[in-house]
């Protein structure tokens, strides 16, 4: 039977998922998560999350075993960022114990679970327009580092430049971008193709 470590503040979902599934822990936070998962060792992580915002769910996601989100929106505007992370599945929070219990066993198989609405969605959404002020080369080099997760220094050498410079490109990036963090500057990076996964 497949493990699952939940993650809701909801004690109706979570009992919902015990009846189908083995349910070794669950957490009501990502913070409380994660130190879980590790002692635990779950299959899959199933993530009840009802915020328009995903910066921190997409964090746990590319460092955790594989999750599956159950999302208010059907088609969240950062499903897209969320696959690409290790995200296996997003389903709308509304759907049946018995569509939840399938989407667990295919995400638990390596599958990719979406839901039918998200699928034509994403089907017909617009490619992603290109930012108005452009990176220069160099910032986009710097930015594909930042997104292999190098530290300014290790940029700085791997570049063969001085770290000063590093932080005067990575705060032009941030400006250009509009971001206050390496991990929103990547993901924009991602979005307008700068930084292929």
């Amino acid at each position: 039977m497949t493990r699952v470590l939940v993650v809701t503040s909801s004690p109706l979902l979570r009992a919902g998922l015990e009846s189908v599934v083995e349910v070794p822990g669950a957490a009501q936070t990502l913070e409380e998560a994660g130190p879980l998962a590790a002692g635990l060792d779950p299959d899959l992580i199933v993530i009840d999350w009802d915020q328009d915002q995903a910066v921190e769910l997409i964090d746990f996601a590319s460092e955790s075993p594989p999750v599956l989100v159950l999302a208010s929106d059907p088609q969240p505007p950062w499903m897209t960022e969320a696959l690409r992370a290790g995200v296996r599945g997003i389903l709308p929070r509304d759907v049946s114990i018995a569509e939840v219990a399938a989407g667990i066993q295919a995400a638990a198989a390596g599958l990719v679970v979406l839901h039918p609405q998200s699928v034509e969605g994403a089907a017909m959404r617009p490619a992603p327009s290109r930012q108005t002020e452009s990176l220069s080369p160099r910032e986009i080099e710097v930015l594909r580092l930042m997104a292999e997760g190098m530290s300014n220094k290790t940029i700085a050498w791997r570049l063969s430049i001085s770290e000063h410079t590093v932080k005067f490109h990575v705060n032009s990036i941030f400006s250009k971008l509009g971001v206050g963090t390496r991990t929103e500057a990547v993901m924009i990076g991602v979005r307008q193709g700068l930084i292929l996964l």
